[in-house]
């Protein structure tokens, strides 16, 4: 029973956490995909440019980033219940502070700063604790669980626009910050794993029978799930070198969609009732996009990396074509592309990353892997706030996002063949030597 306890579930306690990550997913990404909403109503309150608007969310996606390292190693040291509960308390802070609105500076501070460091602090150890707990499944139960940001993105664009019209932007950020308090009870609901019960001390010494305390010791250091030292090492291995480069032009296009696509639909003179409904349309089909993804993965037909290429291409053809919407319905269409195929993407690639690195190495390769891609997500939305300014037209965003996507495809494939020739090289030298005399006997014979 022990031994079994070590490994990776694949159902059981397992599916309360993919529930509770699901709830994570949407109380922190959830929020920052709609985010768009304020983003018109705090350039007007503070007379900004698109450019230094977009700040805010810069900011919230670079710091998102660069706290996944912090928070894997705390995960490392503490628990991953102990992280997200902090990073409960932390997005409420930023939510809740934000109400102030002081200036842009302390917009970046807080709605920035906090905001994000709350997220990094609850999606990060929320998404690693589902691939602990699932090993035949992890593509389906990653995908339920990312799949938490689409559902509650898809009542939040409606909602949140009640909010702003009936409290202000100010007041819709103090009650989002209550909200997302409930990330702290989702936090309740992760319990770790036996094979990280050396961390919880007082936990394991009155579930640990006395008698198998040494054999369970020596259980929990071989164990594969969790480490007590983060692995800052992993960045000499190409492998994750080339998906960290993937990653990071990933990020500079991902959230520029999301950003832009309220103002692109204000400029096509859409109203602001239809314009909310766009960010649900987007949500549902991302949702579904996830769950179809997800489900398909797990049946191993095709690798997920190929899986992953094939989505990318997809998305950035989506996003081509969806600057040439002149009305809400062409509009409606391209984002539902756009939506589904983002969704596919979201669904697979923290599974890729498992693949590509191994579960032992697990969570500090997503601590880094997310820290490298901040830098993506850092300058994506400022670079297309400034093309857009300089264009003046909401649409070149959606242009650049795309073509960048085409490039960061091109880093999958490479990697892609990288890891076929190892797997040629590694058959090649196990492959035991073959005698070219039919016979044993005469085998014996040219021996002798």
């Amino acid at each position: 029973m022990q031994a079994k306890d070590s490994n990776p579930l694949d159902g059981g306690y397992g599916w309360v956490v993919v529930v509770s990550a699901f709830m994570v997913m949407g109380l922190t990404v959830g929020v920052l995909k709609t985010f768009g909403l304020f983003f018109v109503e705090i350039q007007k309150h503070f007379d900004e440019l698109a450019s230094t608007t977009s700040w805010i969310t810069s900011v919230t996606i670079a710091v998102f980033h660069l706290g996944a390292p912090a928070a894997s190693s705390l995960c490392v040291q503490y628990t991953h219940r102990t992280v997200v509960i902090t990073g409960g308390l932390l997005a409420f802070s930023g939510m809740a502070l934000g109400f102030f609105g002081l200036n842009m500076v302390w917009m970046y501070a807080m709605t920035g700063f906090l905001q994000g460091l709350g997220i990094s602090f609850s999606w990060t150890p929320a998404i690693s604790i589902v691939s602990h707990y699932f090993s035949k499944k992890r593509a389906l139960a990653n995908a339920i669980a990312s799949a938490g940001e689409c559902a509650f993105a898809f009542m939040f664009g409606p909602f949140f626009q009640w909010l702003i019209s009936q409290y202000g932007w100010k007041g819709a950020l103090l009650i989002i910050g209550g909200i997302q308090l409930n990330i702290c009870v989702c936090g309740v609901l992760m319990r770790p794993l036996a094979s990280s019960c050396f961390l919880e001390a007082s936990h394991c010494e009155t579930e640990t029978p006395p008698g198998n305390s040494a054999s369970r010791r020596d259980k929990e250091d071989k164990s594969p799930i969790m480490h007590k030292t983060f692995n800052w090492m992993l960045v000499r291995r190409p492998e994750f070198v080339l998906y960290a480069i993937f990653g990071i032009l990933a990020a500079m296009s991902f959230f520029v969609p999301p950003l832009f696509l309220v103002p692109l639909s204000y400029s096509l003179g859409i109203d602001e009732s239809w314009t909310a409904s766009l960010l649900s349309i987007l949500a549902m089909v991302d949702f579904g996009g996830r769950l179809l993804c997800g489900w398909y993965a797990n049946l191993h037909v095709t690798k997920t990396i190929h899986l992953l290429a094939m989505a990318i291409t997809l998305i950035s053809t989506s996003l081509m074509l969806l600057p040439l919407a002149n009305n809400y319905l062409s509009l409606a269409i391209f984002t539902g592309f756009y939506g589904f195929f983002f969704g596919t993407t979201v669904a697979i690639h923290i599974t890729v990353l498992a693949d590509v690195v191994g579960m032992p190495e697990f969570d500090s390769a997503l601590g880094l892997f997310m820290l490298i891609r901040s830098t993506g997500g850092f300058v994506g939305p400022p670079l297309a706030g400034l093309i857009v300014d300089m264009a003046g037209d909401y649409r070149a965003g959606f242009y650049m996002a795309g073509a960048i996507l085409v490039l960061s495809a091109g880093f999958l494939i490479i990697l892609d063949r990288l890891q076929q020739r190892k797997i040629r090289g590694s058959k090649i030298r196990t492959k035991p030597e073959k005698s070219t005399l039919p016979y044993p006997s005469l085998r014996i014979l040219k021996h002798q």
